[in-house]
C-alpha cells in the first residue's frame, strides 16, 4: 500500500466562450482516498491549465491506489512531508561488476594494505589505500558534451550550477513504455529542471537482460522537445539514453541533441521509485577530470 491514491473517471467540460472538451477515462493524482466531483472538477481544470470554463461534469468516477505521477493539480510528496530526506540513486561501484555488456569492469585492489603502512607510522597507528583501474562508463555515471564532442566543455569545465542542487522532476513511463516521446513529456514543466526519466529498467542492472535491445530510450524527438523546453539535465534509469537496438544502426540522437544543447546525460540511475513526483532538489557532480567526458557520480535527491 503506497497511500497515494488517483481517481479515474469521465469529463465534460463546457467553456464561457463556446465549445467544449470530453474525456474518458482519465487519471488525475489526488490528495486523499476520497474527492468530490466538485473539487475533482477544480483540480482537472488546475491540472490542464484551462481558461474560461463554466462547467464540469463528473462521471464514471473511481478511487485508485497508486502512485502519484505528478502535475499542477496537487502538490509533490515533498511538499506534504516533513524533515529532509536524503534518496540515494546511483548503483554501487563494486569490483568486476558489469554496466555496460562486453565492456571493462572495473578492478578494485589495494595500492598500500594497513599491515604495510605500519611501519611508516607510530605504534597503533595505520592506513589503507585502495586503487580502482575502470573505464570512465561504469556505474551510474554523467556524460557532458566533450562524451560527444571533441570541442565541448569535459569534467573540469562544465558549470556546477548544471549539475548540482537543481530542481528535480520525475517523468514516470507507463509500464512496457520503451519509446520516450514527445508527447509523453508534454504535459510536464521541464524549464531549468533536472528531468528524470522513471522507466523502472533499473531493476535488470547486472544481469543479461539489462542490454536487450528493448531497453526504454529517449527519442530524438523528446531530446529535441527538452531543449526546446530548456531542460537543465536528463537522466535516465536504463542502459543508455539512447536507443541500443539493431534498428537504431548505432545512430545517438538523444546524446547527440541534448549534449550539443549543453544539456548534461546522467545513465544508470535506481531508486527513481522512491522520489516524489517533484518539489526535490538533485545533485550528480562527477570530480573535475580535465579531459574526460564522463564519469561515475554519486546521484541524489534531497527532498526537504
Amino acid at each position: 500500500m503506497n497511500g497515494e491514491f488517483r481517481a479515474q473517471f469521465d469529463a465534460d467540460v463546457a467553456f464561457a466562450n463556446g465549445g467544449g472538451l470530453t474525456t474518458a477515462g482519465f487519471r488525475l493524482d489526488i490528495p486523499g482516498d476520497r474527492i468530490d466531483d466538485a473539487d475533482l472538477a477544480a483540480l482537472f481544470v488546475r491540472h490542464l491549465g484551462l481558461l474560461m470554463v463554466s462547467e464540469v461534469r463528473i462521471t464514471n468516477k473511481t478511487i485508485i491506489e497508486e502512485p502519484h505521477k505528478g502535475g499542477r493539480a496537487v502538490p509533490g510528496a515533498a511538499d506534504r512531508t516533513a524533515g529532509r530526506r536524503l534518496i540515494e540513486l546511483s548503483h554501487p561501484v563494486t569490483d568486476g561488476m558489469i554496466t555496460l555488456p562486453g565492456w571493462p569492469a572495473p578492478k578494485i585492489t589495494e595500492w598500500l594494505t594497513r599491515e604495510a603502512s605500519r611501519k611508516h607510522y607510530a605504534p597503533g597507528t595505520e592506513f589503507h589505500v585502495a586503487r580502482i583501474d575502470m573505464i570512465a562508463n561504469t556505474g551510474t555515471y554523467l556524460d557532458t558534451p566533450a562524451h560527444r564532442y571533441a570541442d565541448g566543455a569535459d569534467l573540469s569545465g562544465f558549470p556546477l550550477d548544471r549539475l548540482a542542487d537543481l530542481p528535480g522532476l520525475v517523468v514516470r513511463l507507463p509500464a512496457g513504455t520503451r519509446a520516450v516521446d514527445r508527447l509523453l513529456l508534454a504535459p510536464y514543466d521541464v524549464t531549468g529542471k533536472a528531468v528524470l526519466l522513471h522507466t523502472g529498467w533499473d531493476v535488470h542492472f547486472g544481469t543479461d537482460g539489462y542490454g536487450a535491445p528493448e531497453a526504454p530510450h529517449l527519442t530524438g524527438d523528446g531530446a529535441k522537445a527538452l531543449v526546446d523546453a530548456g531542460a537543465a539535465l536528463v537522466g535516465i534509469d536504463s542502459i543508455n539514453i539512447d536507443d541500443m537496438g539493431p534498428a537504431a544502426g548505432g545512430e545517438r540522437p538523444a546524446h547527440s541533441t541534448l549534449l550539443a544543447a549543453g544539456i548534461p546525460i546522467v545513465e544508470h540511475l535506481t531508486g527513481l521509485a522512491a522520489l516524489p513526483p517533484d518539489g526535490f532538489r538533485f545533485t550528480a557532480a562527477p570530480p573535475r577530470v580535465a579531459g574526460m567526458g564522463t564519469f561515475p557520480v554519486r546521484a541524489f535527491a534531497v527532498v526537504d
